[in-house]
């Protein structure tokens, strides 16, 4: 997995895994208007993870993977998240950063959402807190996944929000914009 990788998705593989992974939101707890934050590298999951929650309503907010744990940390709290959806590592010009590392360290200083889904990037080792800790690859294997690829999409409203935008970069506290349904072109 160094930069360059290259993975392809039909449009129906993309529909499967993103129906089972909007089960496995909603396995824990995540339901219309519960916010998830979404913290990985440039891979295919990060789509994934952003469709499966437009599709069972809750309200992503995707974090820039270079962010700081200060960074991350205030956005998590900003946003109440239920879900935080991180790797093990990503690369980024050629070095690997620790996003896992740096979600644990966020989590040390807010209320600590109720599951990490945690997606194999780097295979390199990285804590894992039981019961809270989860691989995406794992999760995308259960027999609650297998057998459910498919999944009733969420009737929304267009004024309901879809994702959180935060608009200061790495200083200051983090502003939030809320984008709603009917604004997604």
């Amino acid at each position: 997995g160094e930069d360059g990788e290259v993975r392809t998705l039909s449009y129906h593989a993309l529909n499967r895994e993103v129906c089972k992974f909007s089960n496995v939101l909603k396995s824990m707890g995540v339901s219309k208007g519960d916010r998830v934050t979404i913290y990985l590298p440039r891979i295919p999951e990060i789509v994934i993870a952003m469709l499966a929650c437009a599709k069972i309503g809750a309200i992503h907010s995707v974090v820039y993977g270079g962010f700081s744990v200060e960074a991350l940390h205030g956005r998590i709290e900003d946003s109440e998240s239920k879900v935080i959806i991180t790797a093990d590592g990503g690369y980024m010009n050629g070095k690997i950063v620790e996003l896992k590392k740096i979600v644990d360290e966020a989590l040390t200083r807010t209320a600590a959402p109720e599951n990490v889904v945690v997606v194999q990037r780097t295979g390199k080792p990285v804590n894992m807190e039981a019961g809270r800790d989860y691989w995406y690859h794992e999760l995308m294997s259960l027999p609650l996944t297998r057998n459910s690829q498919r999944c009733e999409t969420e009737v929304m409203d267009a004024e309901d929000p879809l994702f959180i935008l935060y608009t200061s970069g790495t200083t200051g506290k983090p502003k939030a914009v809320l984008h709603t349904h009917g604004g997604y072109q």
